[in-house]
Order: structure tokens, then sequence, then C-alpha cells
């Protein structure tokens, strides 16, 4: 009977001591690829009775010794282990699940398979021999893989020019609308985005503004609107707006197409190849017979999975896109190449002959570097084949990469976050994502120095030419899709208001002839020209539009231009710009609800929430 009590004496101190030694144990858990949080995932001790579940912010408490191993499952995704050590906060990423292909692939070079058995079912790529999932963990324990590795170029944002010394401002037009997108996840995610994922022309330019169409045989038109600046009063904004012509789907000429597809194993999440996948399947909803579709992947190596097929049989196409999986390293650099080889093997003669690019931007062999990438597109582009980027993912995302890419490849970059995002840009918006209808758009403004003490161009600080790079039709600008928009936006300081103007010395000889042109312009503000080319021309030509003064008010201007204004002020404050007295998220709300106008797709109305949103991050 002692023997008894002593054991069940001793069986209780070691309960207590371990009781004692208990440690309350408190994490989230997030999907690795959209960092959303997961709703009841189940959390044990191993070995031990009992266990957590997650609420719905992803966050769990259990108690635990150190040393203990930590089991973290949900259904569709990897399970999860982890050992506690000193820390009391646990921060785990759980990665989908994949299906197992029906057929592995062991080598990279299968990739190249072509599709002689056409119901042999076939995976493309190597499946990812990486972790099934990245462990973030703090106070103690091991970060296994740093994630964060998006990359940005670098924004200088423009500042005031004095028109004595600037009388020009020249730069490209910007059609891309990824960075809207892509601040958006962000927000959407409760972050901030980073300052340099903020380029304000690309938001602006994400939506479409009701501006005059052009005229006859004209290309484009161009709609122009000064009034007082709605963020101060004491200056003046000017907007400057280009309205691509609009052309029917079924008038629009027969397309090359080859989807460039990236199938590595940096694609291996929820948010990049299966959307992916999604995203191409509608754009093949819209081809037409006569249209002409390639496939070519690239992961360790290159290939071409699916030959010129016709945009009629819709069913091929997607069938190969439905055999792909992710897997093996990223030699974007061999793809790159073996697509514009494709491209000009099927070239349509006055046809629409574009790759579209989809990946993360994460290449990692061969060619890889922004400069090398930047080279190699510059090269590819004289063929005659435009190039559209399609961006996904988060984490490794290589922004500054897809957005050269665009820029040299004589095409437009879209960042999509989701099936919606992909239907705005490939179905919604198909004429202006896919079909040139003017290059090498350059614009170059010329200010009045009697009227204009100081000038600033609100945003398109990647896109600034020098000034005699308007007249040079060897220097690559802008593309124009059919029923595209361009908004542009000048802040003027008039002559005479109060202004401390960061200028060189008065020049000496400026003033006379300023005052000899004075009485000839005297009510002209600026002169803007635009150049551009034919889409298969080499010769641009050249319109001239000259903007008079006005003391509009800012109630008195159009909903184009208080909405532009809404998006520019709500990008500057993102950007914490010095060059806005206030950040009033207030202000822009109510300049956005007033001009919210005609949203057939609920895309104002989203950009009315993320206001909303940014302004509650301010208040964390």
């Amino acid at each position: 009977m002692k023997t008894v009590r002593l054991t069940l004496v001793l069986a209780l101190i070691v309960f207590l001591a371990n009781a004692v030694n208990a440690t309350q144990i408190k994490g989230v858990v997030l999907d690795a690829g959209t960092k959303s949080p997961i709703n009841r995932a189940k959390v044990t001790v191993a070995g031990r009775a009992g266990s957590a579940f997650t609420n719905t912010k992803g966050e769990f408490t259990i108690e635990a010794l150190s040393g203990d191993i930590l089991v973290i499952e949900k259904e569709n995704y990897n399970l999860q282990k982890i050992r506690v050590s000193k820390s009391f906060y646990i921060k785990v990423m759980l990665t989908v699940k994949l299906p197992k292909p029906e057929k592995e692939i062991a080598d990279e070079e299968d990739v190249m398979m072509d599709m002689a058995a056409p119901r042999e079912k076939k995976a493309y790529g190597v499946r990812s021999s990486a972790p099934s999932s990245i462990i973030y963990q703090g106070n103690g324990f091991d970060n296994s893989q740093n994630w964060n590795t998006e990359e940005y170029s670098t924004i200088h944002e423009n500042g005031y020019k004095n028109p004595t010394d600037d009388p020009l401002s020249t730069f490209s037009i910007d059609v891309d609308a990824a960075s809207y997108s892509n601040v958006r996840r962000f927000l959407n995610n409760g972050q901030r985005p980073p300052k340099d994922a903020v380029r304000i022309e690309e938001l602006i330019n994400y939506f479409n503004y009701d501006y005059a169409e052009p005229k006859g045989e004209e290309v484009f038109s161009v709609n122009t609107e000064v009034a007082m600046a709605p963020w101060n009063p004491t200056h003046q904004l000017v907007q400057i707006g280009i309205q691509g012509k609009n052309i029917a789907t079924d008038r629009l000429p027969s397309s090359n197409l080859v989807f460039l597809l990236d199938v590595s194993g940096s694609m291996n999440s929820p948010n990049k190849l299966p959307l992916l996948k999604s995203a191409m399947k509608l754009l093949v909803g819209k081809l037409r017979e006569g249209d002409k579709v390639s496939i070519v992947v690239y992961a360790g190596a290159a290939g071409l999975v699916l030959p010129p097929t016709d945009g009629e049989n819709k069913e091929a196409i997607i069938e190969a896109l439905d055999k792909l999986s992710a897997g093996g390293s990223t030699a974007g650099g061999a793809g790159i190449m073996l697509a514009y080889k494709t491209a000009r093997e099927q070239f349509i003669e006055g046809g629409n002959n574009r790759i579209i690019l989809a990946t993360d931007g994460d290449f990692n062999i061969g060619a890889s570097s922004n400069a090398e990438m930047e080279r190699l597109i510059e090269k590819e582009r004289e063929s005659g084949v435009f190039l559209t980027v399609l961006g996904f993912g988060m984490g490794n995302y290589k922004d500054s990469k897809m957005e050269i890419l665009a820029d040299k490849g004589n095409g437009n970059y879209a960042y999509i976050d989701n099936l919606l995002e992909a239907k705005k840009v490939l179905v919604n918006e198909f004429g202006g994502t896919l079909f040139t209808i003017a290059k090498d758009v350059k614009i170059q403004v010329e200010f009045n120095p009697s009227l204009v003490q100081s000038y600033r161009l609100i945003g398109y600080e990647n896109r600034l030419l020098n000034k005699e790079d308007f007249n040079d039709d060897k220097k690559d600008a802008g593309e124009l899709g059919a029923g595209h928009t361009v908004t542009a936006l000048y802040e003027i300081v008039p002559a005479g208001a109060e202004f401390e103007n960061k200028s060189v010395d008065p020049l000496k000889y400026q003033e006379q002839m300023q005052q000899v042109k004075a009485g000839k312009y005297s009510n002209e503000l600026m002169t803007v020209k635009i150049r551009y080319k034919e889409p298969d021309g080499d010769k641009s030509k050249l319109l001239t539009h000259t903007i008079k003064n006005s003391d509009k008010s800012w109630k008195q201007a159009s909903a184009n231009f208080q909405w532009a204004a809404a998006i520019a002020e709500f990008g500057m404050i993102l950007r914490d710009s010095e060059y806005i007295e206030t950040d009033s998220y207030a202000q822009v709300l109510e300049l956005a609800n007033a001009s919210k106008g005609k949203d057939e797709f609920g895309y104002r109305a989203e950009f009315i929430r993320l206001i909303q949103s940014a302004e509650l991050l301010t208040r964390k």
C-alpha cells in the first residue's frame, strides 16, 4: 500500500513540475501563398492529448514544454511540425497541397516534350523538392527562410522646375496598371505598400475616363483641362488625357500569340501557377478562328509544350494548360528567347504578334539580371513582336524586372492578384491589353514662363526622357492599345504666387526674350506636343495642342478631372510626398465619392474602399 502511495506522490510531483515548466505558446497560422489567416487549423503537441484550433484571424494559444513538437494541420494543406524553444510566439506558413501528377517528370528537360500522344496525361514542369512550407519564428526560433525578397525600382519623386531654366518636360506615356493592383494587394492584406511600389501614373491609368472619342481616321484624341489644385488652391492642376480609338473585337486583326509561362518551383503557390492557368483560360475564351496560340514554358530549361494551334481549338489549348505543374529553377532568359523564336516563325504580316509572359519575375538561371533582361528584350523587339507581362504572386515578386521587360519590349504590364483582375485585363480590356494602335508615344510640354512660375509632373518618374529624345525616332517609348486612355497631371505654380522656388541664380538673357513673346502668347499656359508611330511604322507623326490659361475653380472641374486628382492625392499620401501639405484621406474620399460617376464593373467603388482601408492602417 505504501509503495502505491509513493508512486502516486512521485507521479504528482512530476506532473506538477511539468505544469510549472509548461509555457503558454501563442501564434498565428497563415496561407504561405496569399498570406491570409487560416481558420480552424488544428494545433497539437505531439504525444499529448488535447489540441487547439485557430480563430478567424489564424491565431491560437496552447501550452507546451520546451523541446515539445507542435503539429499544425489543416485539410488541403501540408502538415507542419515545429519544435518549441524559448519563444512564446510562433508564425507558421502552410502551403496548399498540390494534386500529384499522373506522371512525374524526373528530368527538367522533359519540359520540352511534344504533344504527339493526344490523350496521354503528362505534367509539364518539374515537381518541387523545396520544403513544403516556410516557418516564421521569432524570440528564439530560427528563421529558416527569408521569404520577402520583393524588388522595386527606386522612385525619386519629380520636383518643381522653373520654366525659365527648364521650359520643356518630356516623357513616355505609360498604360501599365500593375502598381494599382499591387498596392491593392498590400492594403487588402492589412499592410501599407512600400513607397517604391506606388507609381502614381499607374494608379491613375488603372481606370478608364470619359474622354472624347477620336474623329475620322484619328488614332487617338487629346483632351485637356485646367482648374485650381484641390490640395493647394493657390496652385493650378492641368490634366492631359489621351483616348485611344476603340475597335470592335470582330474587326481586330488576327493574332499570333505565344504564351510564355513560368512553371519553376517559385510558382508553386495557389496565387501563382493555379491562378495563372485560370487567367489564361479566360483569354482563350476570347480567341477566334484564325488566331494562333503557342505555349512555351520554362523552369530549369525552356520548351514548347503546345505547337501553334488555332484559336477555335480551345479544348486543346486548355488541355495543355491543365497539364502544367510547377518545379525546378528559373531559366527565364532561355524562355524569352524561345518565345521570340516561336513568334517570329509564325509571324502574321499586318497581324497582332505578341508574347504574353506570365511569371513572378524570379529568374535565377542564365540571363537574369535587370541589365541582361533589358539588353535581351531590346534586341528581340526589332522583330515586330510586342510583349505583354502579367505578374503573379508575392514574397519573391520582382516588380522592377517585369516593369523593365514590358517597357523595353514594346508592351504593357499588369499585376494579377485575383481572378477578377485577370478578367479585367484579359477580357474586359481585351483590345487595350493585346492590340497596339500606336507605338513609341511621347509627350513634350512647353511652358509659358510669363504665366508659369514653376511646374511639376505628377508621376511618370520612370518614364522621363531627355528633351532631345522627343524628335529622335530611334528612342523607344510607350505603346497605346485599342480603347486605352492615358492621363497625365501637372501641378502649376502661377506667376506671382507666393512660392519658394529652388532654382539657380537668375539668368541674364531670358527676361528680354520672355517680354518679347509675352504679348503674342499672353493667354497660353502651355503647348502639348505628341509624337507616335503606327504599330508597324518607323517614322513618327506629330500632333500639337495648345492649352489656354484658366481660373476655373475646383468645383467646376469635370468628373474625369476630379477622379484623376483624387487618385493622385491618394498616391502622394501613400508615398509620404513632400509636395502635399496634408495627408487628408477625408479629402480624397470626398473627391472620389463626388466624381465616381458611371462604374460598370465596380472598380471605382473598390478604390473608395481602399481609401478607407488605408486610413484605418494609419490609425494603428
